[in-house]
């Protein structure tokens, strides 16, 4: 490897002008002052990096700081970033390690970490570690150093972890143990307060309550999603209007889950994401009767550890959703690259909805498939139930139809009128 450090890994990032203050979540950073690791996990544009540096240059403790690329993914270098960031706030940490690392061939760490360990300790006061961006950390040796290195950290250290995506670390013993604080996309979506502090200070446009609310409610606090929105209703007009359009079809984000989501996914991820953002609720069997797989429980459940805009509606794991923006994004994507089977997605699901008793959702799926053949038959087979939860099933027959402007032209029209 090279001998050469870049310097720039090693910098806590500026905070930006329009940072928004989060003194809840500062409180949630500072109760990990007496935990071992404190994990800050999220899909991309939830402001994690943002918020651990707000927070490393208020804590008022030393903070090594390392910038994680791709090409870390080499355990020496990997090794050698990492002394150099802990070097930052101890000069002569790791000297002879750095050394011995730059100019050795071998991958191999693992011999290094006792020494690094007992050099640690003999940091006398309190001290932060952060890995920013660990998620591009694939390596296991890597993984397996990290792990040595929380098993045997010294009482002094604490280690930030910023990421996409759940590290292969022990978190659930450590979690057990109260060593673990974290925060995750829940913790770190936006509030309306937020929302509406940030908006005026990354936008010169005025915004009502009403405004705020429907752009709370498109994003759901995601916070690169509001920037976006930001971006577009700068000088210019009609500024209500602009919010009420705004979704998973505008430009700014279809281009960000382009380049940061779809395209840095394996093609059966890909597809699975695709085929099956026509369901508004996720299940791992359906998911199977819709995408042809047999593997949908575990995809989803991966998918969420992932951090993949996919939020879990149960704690036992067995239903989930996908964000609301991130499903418009899917269905334009589908719509693009896989139109000629839409169709059969939503047979599939009906007929799935049907044998789970969710007649409902199978009229609605039949009704997007345009399957006229299954929408009679589950009409004549359900008409008992549906009049008998207080439904009235109105026909407008074909002559009607130029003046519905809906989304489904057929023969007939069907309208669901629920009495409540």
């Amino acid at each position: 490897m090279s001998a050469v450090l870049l310097k720039t890994k090693l910098y806590v990032p500026a905070a930006r002008p329009e940072l928004v203050p989060r003194p809840h979540l500062i409180d949630r950073l500072n109760e990990g002052l007496s935990r071992k690791l404190i994990l800050v996990a999220a899909p991309p544009g939830y402001g994690k990096t943002t918020l651990v540096g707000s927070w490393a240059t208020g804590c008022g403790q030393p903070v090594a700081w390392l910038s994680i690329d791709e090409r870390d993914n080499e355990p020496t270098r990997f090794l050698a970033y990492l002394i150099a960031a802990v070097q930052t706030i101890e000069a002569t940490l790791g000297q002879d390690i750095l050394s011995a690392v730059q100019s050795s061939q071998s991958s191999a760490i693992a011999d290094w970490l006792p020494v690094l360990v007992n050099q640690l300790d003999n940091i006398t006061s309190s001290f932060v570690l952060v890995l920013d961006d660990y998620h591009l950390i694939t390596t296991p040796a890597i993984h397996q150093a990290l792990t040595f290195l929380l098993e045997h950290q010294p009482a002094q250290m604490h280690v930030v972890i910023a990421t996409r995506k759940d590290p292969p670390l022990p978190l659930p013993r450590l979690r057990a143990r109260s060593e673990l604080v974290e925060l995750r996309q829940a913790d770190l979506r936006f509030t309306p307060e937020e929302t509406s502090i940030f908006l005026r200070r990354a936008t010169t446009a005025e915004l009502s309550a009403d405004d705020v609310s429907i752009l709370v409610s498109h994003t759901e606090g995601w916070i690169a999603g509001l920037q976006m929105a930001a971006l577009s209703l700068r000088n210019r007009e009609n500024v209500s209007r602009r919010i009420a359009a705004f979704g998973g079809s505008h430009e700014y984000i279809v281009d960000y889950f382009a380049a940061e989501v779809l395209e840095q996914q394996p093609e059966p991820i890909k597809n699975f994401l695709l085929q099956t953002s026509i369901l508004d609720r996720l299940y791992g069997s359906l998911c199977d009767a819709v995408t042809g797989q047999t593997d949908g429980q575990r995809t989803l459940e991966q998918l969420q550890q992932a951090n993949l805009f996919v939020v879990s509606l149960s704690d036992d794991r067995c239903c989930y959703r996908y964000h609301h923006l991130f499903r418009d994004l899917l269905l334009k994507q589908l719509e693009q690259e896989q139109s000629k089977i839409v169709p059969e997605l939503h047979r599939r699901a009906s007929e799935w909805c049907e044998a789970h008793d969710l007649i409902d959702d199978a009229v609605d799926h039949a009704l997007v498939a345009h399957d006229e053949q299954r929408l009679g038959q589950l009409l004549d087979k359900y008409a008992e139930v549906f009049f008998s939860s207080f439904f009235i099933i109105i026909f407008l027959h074909s002559f009607l139809n130029p003046f519905y402007h809906g989304t489904f032209q057929r023969p007939y029209q069907i309208f669901v009128v629920e009495f409540r």
